[in-house]
């Protein structure tokens, strides 16, 4: 059999890279669609009960462990640890829940980051995941929100998150106050204040809300937009969000924020009270998410969904004494507060609990829940006019969301060919109309008949079943887009399959492939049909043209072959048992990785049968015997490189490790380079020379900022310079040398020491270790492949095609596994939070997250390039043409890909809601990169290689 050419193979993986691309966004299709509509009338949130609203959002949340955490805030000698800490470390905030408030927790959804946060808080929706690629920021889409309701909205703090509210409201309603981005500064503390100067960023706010009282007695417009009705302040507190990044929550520094917090809501109290000399405005305290351990956040874990809620003033209840069941668990427990009433919410509610304080209209976008709509659960207003009050802002928050559902369900019916509607709010009741008018009528009738907890009962559960029809309605297409997406993935593999089968011979008569080829195009043009009669997205076309081309294409000339390979077979029981075998064999394995994205131990397990059960198993007994070394060498090299999926994933920054780090990749490459020194000329010695020099001056600026950092004196200006230049220059010094390689050692150890000082700037602890294991690793698995499949290259260089043999299968399981190592060696499989900003501080100081994350996904992908360089070197050495065992990797890839697809889920926790989505993109990510680093290391040792080979050498040099 032979290979398909450079030509098929070029187009192969480009309609691979394009296929996965695409494909990623299905997820979304299926799982997560933009709430937002338009269209809905807006419904009254009752008279009103304060005159003003001030939300404070103090970034972060409450966490289980790590954030502006319960426990940290609340507990009793929370930071115990910290010498002379005192035994309450918010004692405002405390009193407020003691005396005059009502408290609980708010949980957020994935991800948990800034803008979803602030978007449930004040819009009460869930916005796509998809806002992402506007950084969070601005606005994918329009929605309405408590802002945009109110009479004027004054807002004070993070230019990132301000201008979403204004952009897409009444123009003037909002005014916004907000520092320069280059004041979060993430790294400077002040030499008076043993604290992050962050803190700085919160005293702005409350000091530009001071100024605006001030301004108020010389400005008669101003005083007057001040003391009208409705009016909201909006204060965002973002200095614990930089001390968490910066320092982590369990230190002095996180400590000292939280005070300052504390008394800035004091100070805020008593700018109202000598402003406005009334008693008409209600504060909300919380949160937009929480934080992790390691001072980050972004996924599903508790740590970062719990947030605070503690609200106080007009319209609010006072604290009530706990109920039976208790609302307290062993999380809140710890705080001592087990006297008082936990009231938890959803993030969402905020938004109707604002509007009822208000008196303004619902935000139509809003799904929020009111949380007093509920009678048998206290809520958190004590309205003038008592339960009637309640139960008509219950009434108008079940009409909001009702008109919600509305929208949603006339448009589907409209679009959607034999459209089933979501009968427990459609089905026609006695009266002749849909049950859900019937059931607001009902409830109307219990109000005018005073039945005030009757009322509310049937409120809660009308908009119960109406978020489980809205659901119904965003889910409706779901169970469609996964049968068409595993057909299409299905029909990758499959079509991928057949550039390793040999090309078709005359098996397809001309009136079978003519029917081959109108069939699909029959099925295309009736789903696009379909698609164009329910105004379907443009994705869906592309969804289903993917399926119909891979599976017109391998019915043209894979289903001959596999004919033509069972009627040739003389034992077709047999046959059919190998391949069922295999099938097994592959389906266990990816199934074990599919696994070991949430049990890291599996990963070294993987190590352990690499090392030691493969040799014994599967090694010629001639090979173990005559080479020793070889053997000893690899099962070391696996163990070792097996032992980093065991560490824990939270870390600290440990210069100690760091320097091991960066000492341990100049050893790897001195002995490298050592062991392949003969006949290598003093060009590529010279150039080596050059790149351990680059890696030691980053090892001595890296230990500079690491001490300046931690010493809070900010980051030097010559530091940064320096370390973005030897990073620069370093990473691309391999590919400008003109230092000509005459061994793979030698290109892939200049390409080895060229991003090793990634691995020391960007290093947090162990990295630089991992790397230079990793490495070793992967070298020596080209020498082990050579020797094992010896007879198999002596064969290959007298044919130049390419012969399939089952152990490709093996080799093709191994360079998926290394895949996924590459990436996961040191990080969290299970959360996309556990990737440290304190090593990008030593280049980016200043906030800017598209930067920040480039550089990290820069680290992670460093180590792709070896794997490429070492895949290509042994593709080489087995004297196949290139790409050969790639192509048949690429069958395999979305085994994994489809599994994950499977079990994304939108409900359950948010850890899993959270997790799911990320290991999806990862893995469908992760192969789509392999495929591209593939090609890369074919160009990046074609000269070497050609060199190496034509001097017909076969050991690892």
């Amino acid at each position: 059999m032979t290979v398909s050419s450079h030509k098929n193979v070029f187009k192969l993986l480009t309609l691979g890279l394009i296929f996965h691309v695409v494909f990623i966004a299905s997820v979304f299709d299926c799982y997560f669609t933009s709430p937002v509509v338009h269209g809905m009338l807006p419904r009254r949130a009752g008279p009103g009960e304060a005159k003003r609203v001030v939300l404070i959002v103090g970034k972060y949340g409450f966490t289980f462990r790590d954030g502006l955490r319960a426990d940290l805030l609340f507990n009793v000698n929370a930071f115990s640890f910290i010498p002379s800490s005192p035994a309450i470390v918010a004692p405002y905030l405390r009193d407020i829940i003691q005396t005059r408030g009502a408290f609980g927790l708010s949980h957020t959804r994935v991800p948990t980051e800034s803008r979803p946060g602030h978007v449930a808080i004040i819009g009460g929706m869930y916005e796509d995941v998809s806002a992402v690629t506007k950084g969070w920021k601005t606005n994918p889409v329009h929605f309405d929100s408590v802002f945009n309701q109110s009479s004027h909205t004054f807002s004070f703090g993070s230019p990132d998150i301000l201008p979403m509210f204004a952009q897409g409201a009444t123009p003037g309603k909002v005014d916004t106050w907000s520092y320069d981005e280059e004041d979060e500064d993430f790294t400077k503390g002040t030499k008076v204040q043993n604290y992050c100067n962050a803190t700085t960023l919160d005293t702005w706010v409350l000091d530009q809300l001071r100024t605006l009282f001030q301004n108020a007695s010389s400005n008669d417009s101003l005083d007057s937009e001040l003391r009208a009705d409705k009016v909201v302040f909006f204060l965002h507190l973002l200095g614990l969000d930089t001390t968490g990044h910066s320092y982590r929550p369990h230190s002095k520094e996180y400590m000292k924020n939280i005070q300052v917090v504390d008394h800035i809501v004091q100070q805020t109290e008593e700018l109202f009270a000598d402003f406005y000399h009334d008693e008409e405005t209600s504060f909300i305290f919380t949160a937009d998410h929480g934080m992790s351990k390691i001072g980050n956040h972004g996924d599903g874990d508790p740590d970062n969904t719990r947030t605070p809620l503690i609200a106080w003033g007009r319209g609010i209840r006072g604290p009530l004494p706990d109920i039976a069941p208790s609302s307290h668990d062993e999380y809140s427990r710890p705080w001592q507060l087990d006297n008082f009433l936990r009231r938890d919410v959803e993030q969402a509610d905020l938004t109707p609990l604002m509007a009822a304080l208000l008196g303004i209209n619902y935000p139509v976008n809003s799904v929020g829940i009111l949380p007093d709509a509920d009678p048998t659960r206290p809520g958190y207003l004590l309205p003038r006019e008592g339960e009637s009050a309640l139960a008509r802002l219950a009434l108008a928050n079940a009409q909001c969301i009702l008109e919600h559902y509305q929208v949603k369900h006339e448009s589907k019916a409209v679009q959607t060919i034999l459209y089933k509607p979501f009968k427990p709010l459609e089905e026609v009741s006695q009266d002749g109309k849909p049950s859900r008018v019937s059931w607001l009528s009902k409830i109307e009738c219990l109000i005018s008949d005073g039945k005030w907890f009757e009322a509310r009962r049937e409120t809660a559960e009308l908009i119960k079943v109406t978020l489980q029809g809205l659901r119904y309605l965003e889910t409706y297409n779901r169970v469609l887009i996964r049968i068409i997406v595993m057909i299409a993935y299905l029909g990758w593999s499959a079509y991928a399959s057949l550039s390793i089968s040999p090309p078709p011979a005359s098996l397809v008569s001309d009136r079978q492939r003519t029917v081959v080829r109108f069939a699909p195009a029959t099925i295309l043009a009736i789903f696009w049909a379909l698609f164009a009669a329910e105004r379907a997205p443009w994705t869906f076309y592309v969804y289903v043209t993917f399926p119909c081309y891979f599976w017109q294409q391998f019915a043209l000339h894979g289903v001959p072959i596999v004919v033509q390979q069972f009627k040739s077979s003389d034992r077709r029981g047999p046959f059919i048992g190998r391949v069922l075998f295999h099938l097994v064999i592959v389906v266990v394995v990816l199934q074990c990785m599919v696994t070991a994205y949430t049990h890291r131990s599996l990963w070294s397990i993987g190590f352990l049968a690499m090392g030691i059960l493969w040799p014994y198993a599967s090694w010629p007994s001639h090979v173990r015997s005559q080479r020793p070394r070889l053997l000893l060498s690899w099962m070391m090299s696996c163990l070792v490189t097996g032992i980093f999926p065991l560490l824990s994933v939270n870390k600290r920054e440990d210069l100690y490790m760091i320097m091991c780090g960066g000492a341990m990749i100049l050893m790897v490459g001195a002995s490298c380079t050592r062991l392949a020194s003969n006949g290598v000329p003093k060009a590529v010695k010279s150039s080596e020379i050059i790149q351990v020099s680059f890696i030691l001056l980053a090892m001595i600026i890296t230990a500079s900022s690491v001490k300046s950092l931690q010493a809070k004196q900010g980051l030097p200006v010559i530091n940064q310079t320096s370390a973005w230049l030897i990073l620069g220059i370093s990473s691309i010094y391999p590919f400008i040398s003109k230092a000509h390689h005459s061994t793979p050692t030698s290109r892939i150890i200049s390409l080895f020491l060229g991003f090793g000082v990634c691995f020391v700037v960007l290093s947090i602890s162990v990295e630089g270790l991992f790397y230079a294991a990793f490495t070793c690793n992967l070298l020596l698995w080209i020498e082990v492949e050579t020797t094992v499949q010896s007879h198999r290259a002596r064969a290959a260089s007298q044919n130049q095609g390419y012969e399939f043999h089952t152990d490709d299968i093996r080799i093709a399981l191994f360079f998926l596994f290394f895949v996924q190592v590459a990436f996961f060696g040191t990080g969290n499989v299970a959360s996309i939070s556990s990737f440290y900003l304190e090593p990008v501080y030593r280049l980016v100081p200043i906030f800017n997250p598209f930067l920040m994350a480039a550089l990290l996904i820069f680290k992670i992908v460093a180590p792709y390039v070896i794997l490429s360089a070492v895949f290509a070197t042994l593709n080489a050495k087995l004297h196949l043409p290139p790409f050969s065992l790639f192509l048949v990797a690429l069958t395999l890839t979305d085994g994994m890909t489809m599994a994950f697809f499977l079990n994304v889920t939108d409900t359950g926790s948010w850890l899993e809601i959270g997790q799911s989505i990320s290991f999806f993109c990862i893995t469908s990510l992760l192969l789509v990169w392999s495929a591209g680093i593939c090609t890369a290391g074919e160009y990046l040792m074609a000269d070497t290689l050609l060199f190496h080979m034509s001097t017909g050498s076969h050991k690892l040099e």
